[in-house]
């Protein structure tokens, strides 16, 4: 019993190792397009910050 056990932990191993490289892809892209987002923003806020002025 004790090997059968060792044996199906090893096969069960990967599967935890690409699902947490799949969730690690996953949150860094998320940041990615956090880090994105608000860089459109500011160039948004900048142009508004202009056209405020000139009121």
């Amino acid at each position: 019993m004790d090997k059968i056990s060792s044996v199906l932990e090893a096969v069960e191993q990967p599967k935890t190792k690409t699902t947490n490289k799949k969730r690690k892809w996953r949150e860094i892209e998320q940041l990615k397009e956090k880090f994105q987002l608000e860089k459109e923003l500011r160039i948004y806020e900048d142009s508004m910050e202009y056209l405020l002025e000139e009121f």
